[in-house]
């Protein structure tokens, strides 16, 4: 399945919140997916991104899934878009002509007219930085480019499950006294409070995810970062050495996360 790499940036366009709802993205549509596209039942999308070859992509692919797709190619469209047409998820990039993404966000989060609309970020920003920045910013999910726009049509249906579904219940991962809460990106032994890097969180969270599950340093790598890591597998194991110094009770005898010799590591479960 191909790979999608950012491309020059085109000039914005700004007609999308100018048209009647109910008619956004209806011009350039596929013959064949009329039907589906005006369909009462179909889920709206609004794709916000200023590559007017990826919002190609991405429009072909969900109005081949059955959604219907409006499109903005700035901010401020965006925006508008939102706040009239009521899109039932938005598909946001964060480098954006005017106001970027992260700005939108903090507004829609902000505005409870609004407040309630699934984002999925989309965007070349791959640091962990940024992507805790996203989700702590409020959006739902959080996807780098390039990327394969099945995968992305897979990720919008979750998200919009979870959304018809309501409130989600806190996500936190417990290990004995070793506690995560995954919508704060907070941890703690017992009372206190541990302070991770981003990195360091990904480990933890890759390992208790799947607790006496033993973990290959590629493999580790893989579950907390993604392909995008260029870091060599021996730095897994530095960031061990500082996950134990922060969690252990005694680092020189760790009792949370173990060696498994000539293998990786595993989090035991039981004490």
């Amino acid at each position: 399945m191909s790979q999608v790499r950012r491309r020059a940036r085109g000039v914005a366009e700004t007609d999308l919140a100018s048209r009647p709802r109910g008619q956004a993205g209806s011009r350039e549509k596929p013959e064949s997916q009329d039907k589906e596209a005006v369909s009462t039942h179909a889920q709206r999308i609004l794709v916000v991104d200023d590559d007017k070859g990826i919002v190609r992509l991405l429009r072909t692919y969900l109005e081949q899934a059955g959604f219907q797709v409006m499109v903005a190619y700035d901010g401020e469209t965006a925006l508008h878009a939102i706040r009239r047409e009521r899109p039932d998820l938005v598909l946001l990039d964060l480098m954006l002509p005017d106001r970027d993404g992260w700005e939108i966000t903090r507004i829609v989060r902000g505005d409870p007219t609004v407040a309630q609309t699934p984002i999925v970020m989309l965007t070349a920003r791959v640091d962990d930085t940024d992507k805790i920045v996203g989700l702590n910013l409020g959006a739902d999910d959080y996807l780098t480019k390039p990327f394969n726009p099945q995968v992305v049509v897979a990720h919008v249906r979750a998200v919009l499950r979870r959304a018809a579904t309501g409130p989600a219940a806190p996500r936190v991962l417990r290990c004995r006294d070793l506690t995560m809460d995954l919508d704060r990106y907070e941890v703690s032994v017992g009372d206190r409070r541990v302070e991770l890097t981003a990195t360091e969180f990904e480990f933890l969270r890759a390992l208790m995810e799947r607790p006496s599950h033993v973990f290959t340093r590629s493999e580790l790598i893989d579950s907390a970062l993604g392909y995008e890591y260029d870091g060599a597998e021996r730095t897994v194991d530095s960031h061990i050495k500082n996950l134990r110094r922060k969690i252990e009770p005694d680092p020189q005898h760790p009792t949370y996360i173990e060696t498994v010799y000539g293998v990786g590591y595993r989090l035991r479960g039981e004490a």
